[in-house]
């Protein structure tokens, strides 16, 4: 059982990656790099950042700031719906390294399949663009590649098309949330689940059972949110501008969820969804 927050998971290509990071959207607003140094200190060295977040300046000017030497870190961009295809993706990956200061990614991810609602040609763009993306890894400029908000039908595109496995998918998954398909599929094809939005929406943490659980183990209804992804061997990714609330979730290692009460989670009602799909338009709440 992983016991605090630099264990890692081992990639299917050897790469270790840490136990639980720190997703920069929206995070740094108002605040910019003060709220990335504000993490680093906390602790966290993982930080999950994409082209489209705008973040990946802040993240550079921090760790420079901090003097922790660049190895220590693991970065994690993602190229954006706009940004697909191989030519494309090579200009953004060139870009986000630019803006993170570094030679090298250690995570780069297609942000989403398809880059509009409705469109036709997405199944060749992402093969376009996992092709820039296999050549960068060749090359040794990253280190991993996966995708993000990519469903089984979305993966076995890749995966017939592919020289180089996925090694990662990153999901909007939380209590509530499961996408149970799409987590046990990449669990049978050995690529790693990551969970965006790992305690859902804010609503959600008045949940009757999140709050009863919480009152259980003496710990916040986030904590146990993080708690569940992990014990589900998924990485959460959680953001947050508050201090304090940056030190509560890294403290999700001194208790566990038990197996019922793993069950009653697993088996919510629908509850905290973005109303983000990579198949059907955005539903604003």
């Amino acid at each position: 059982m992983i016991e605090n927050m630099y264990e890692c998971y081992t990639l299917n290509n050897g790469v270790k990656i840490p136990c639980i990071g720190y997703g920069t959207y929206k995070a740094t607003e108002g605040a910019g790099e003060k709220t990335i140094s504000h993490a680093i200190k906390v602790g966290y060295r993982y930080f999950d950042t994409a082209s489209f977040y705008g973040t990946e300046g802040d993240i550079a000017k921090a760790v420079k700031e901090s003097n922790i030497p660049r190895e220590e870190f693991f970065y994690a961009t993602k190229v954006w719906k706009e940004e697909m295809g191989y030519e494309q993706t090579k200009e953004a990956f060139e870009k986000s390294l630019k803006n993170l200061q570094t030679n090298y990614l250690d995570l780069y991810l297609i942000h989403w399949p398809i880059p509009s609602f409705g469109y036709k040609g997405w199944k060749q763009l992402t093969v376009d663009t996992w092709r820039a993306m296999e050549e960068l890894y060749k090359e040794g400029k990253i280190r991993a590649i996966g995708f993000s908000n990519f469903l089984p039908h979305h993966i076995e595109n890749i995966l017939d098309n592919c020289t180089i496995r996925p090694m990662v998918n990153q999901l909007e998954f939380h209590p509530g949330y499961t996408q149970e398909a799409a987590v046990n599929y990449c669990k049978e094809n050995n690529i790693q689940v990551q969970a965006w939005s790992p305690i859902g929406r804010a609503r959600m943490l008045n949940d009757p059972l999140l709050v009863e659980l919480a009152e259980k183990y003496n710990v916040s209804s986030a904590q146990i949110c993080l708690r569940f992804a992990l014990q589900k061997q998924i990485i959460p990714l959680p953001k947050t501008t508050s201090i304090e609330r940056m030190k509560e979730n890294k403290n999700i290692f001194s208790f566990s969820i038990s197996k019922e009460d793993m069950y009653r989670l697993d088996t919510m009602p629908q509850v905290g969804w973005s109303g983000e799909h990579p198949d059907r338009e955005r539903i604003y709440f």
